[in-house]
């Protein structure tokens, strides 16, 4: 599946967001390296904290479903920005602790256009490691 292909897979859930109070809609699809595609969309509460972004929707199903650190292949993130829609900080953490430093991560705008980026460029100083 290359880049484009799972950018549609993104924008296709992109209207089951649950986000009343931001309206700020954001879904994801990550590509599992058996060629599975998990969708994922942000879900908000009135408690800020308690809400759940796109990526982290989809990450925590794959686990859910049997996945382990490196079965990941590439994560699409979709929005209706004008400019790329980056993982927030968290889910970048999130990331850093399943996904391959080097793993493609697109980002995308309401034009269309797609940027890859690795997550280590996201994130380039992840905690990759608990020292006790």
């Amino acid at each position: 599946m290359n880049k484009e292909q799972l950018m549609t897979e993104a924008r296709s859930v992109l209207t089951n967001t649950y986000s009343p109070y931001s309206q700020f809609p954001v879904a994801a699809a990550l590509l599992l390296k058996d060629g599975t595609v998990i969708k994922g969309v942000n879900v908000e509460n009135v408690s800020f904290g308690a809400t759940n972004c796109a990526e982290r929707t989809a990450i925590f199903t794959a686990i859910t479903n049997g996945y382990k650190k490196g079965d990941f292949e590439a994560i699409a993130v979709a929005g209706d920005t004008d400019d790329f829609l980056p993982p927030c900080s968290i889910c970048r953490q999130v990331m850093a602790e399943f996904f391959e430093p080097s793993m493609p991560v697109y980002l995308t705008n309401k034009a269309g256009d797609i940027k890859e980026l690795a997550l280590k460029q996201l994130l380039p100083f992840a905690f990759t490691e608990l020292d006790m």
